[in-house]
């Protein structure tokens, strides 16, 4: 039986970390490591993962001296790995009993580097609210059809609590960004891993993805808060700014000259769209290169945002 280091980042988890580790420890794949790292909390998680730690001796936990944040904890975490396979892990989730089953299942049936699922996203008291993540976020259609590089370049698809993959690979993903909240582990892992080798699914969740106040992460949208068109657009731009800025600050992880071009060209292209506040002429064949593998309402929807304020302010004001 394969043996996984499971990847838990805890940080000020109290209210829903018992439920998690008693899901992991509950997995009917018994053999793995739980190495959990503790971000400095506050409350009672380092209470909580002592107790655990001395009553399973699958676990082992770390306790940063000062918090660090959630991509320099996973980090952290990632250069523990002695096994075979990894898994990353949220504090505040459950994962279903044969989540770790399944997953080595489907990694070793399609020598794939990654793996990943989809979620059922439940309330605080794990309702359910949405069978599927998934198709919540519009990204069904889109995994279902590409699953590659190309569709992952613009816009992430992958939940990294959801994600499996191989050790030996570790080493093309370090180091993780660490300078901008828009680029992720979760992003990032299966973007350059990708470049080279095969990205798979499970279309079952195999996640209760638990949605509370607290959530780092979740399943609503920043721009769903947003009142002004102004922030919605400036929003926008700023996202895919950094989201450029990284990739070149980290070309060296890139292996296509032609994708290193295209990542200057992107972030020169959202910085000219700054100064556009109405209409915009230039550049369009490089914003359908970019969006090509989105689907059309969401496409145009940004092209209308981002090339076409005039007439994009307009319709926001009699939606409101």
């Amino acid at each position: 039986m394969k043996k996984v280091d499971i990847l838990l980042a805890t940080y000020n988890g109290e209210q829903y970390l018992k439920e998690q580790l008693d899901s992991i420890l509950s997995q009917s794949h018994k053999e793995f490591r739980l190495l959990i790292s503790d971000d400095s909390s506050t409350d009672d998680t380092v209470k909580i993962l002592k107790e655990y730690e001395e009553k399973d001796n699958r676990i082992t936990v770390f306790f940063q001296d000062k918090n660090c944040g959630v991509i320099k904890n996973f980090e952290f975490l990632l250069e523990k790995v002695e096994n075979e396979y990894y898994m990353f892990s949220d504090q505040d989730d459950i994962w279903k009993e044969d989540k770790i089953e399944k997953s080595i299942k489907k990694l070793e049936e399609t020598d794939s580097s990654l793996v990943y699922t989809d979620l059922e996203v439940v309330d605080s008291d794990l309702n359910v609210i949405y069978e599927s993540y998934w198709k919540l976020k519009g990204i069904y259609n889109k995994i279902k059809k590409y699953n590659n590089f190309e569709s992952l370049y613009l816009n992430n698809f992958v939940t990294g609590c959801t994600i499996i993959s191989k050790k030996e690979l570790i080493k093309e993903v370090l180091p993780l960004p660490n300078t901008s909240k828009f680029v992720l582990h979760d992003y990032w892992i299966p973007l350059i891993l990708s470049q080279k080798y095969k990205i798979s699914y499970i279309e079952e969740p195999l996640i209760k993805y638990r949605q509370h106040k607290n959530n780092k992460v979740g399943s609503k949208k920043k721009v769903d808060e947003l009142k002004e068109f102004e922030d919605v657009r400036e929003l926008f731009i700023r996202v895919k700014k950094e989201h450029f800025r990284v990739f070149i600050e980290m070309q060296d992880k890139f292996v296509d000259d032609k994708i290193k071009k295209l990542n200057v060209e992107a972030l020169e292209y959202y910085e000219m769209l700054e100064k556009k506040n109405n209409i915009n002429f230039r550049k369009w064949i490089l914003f359908f290169k970019l969006y090509k593998y989105e689907g059309f309402v969401y496409k145009m929807e940004n092209f209308v945002i981002l090339n076409l304020p005039i007439i994009a302010r307009f319709l926001f004001k009699l939606r409101k």
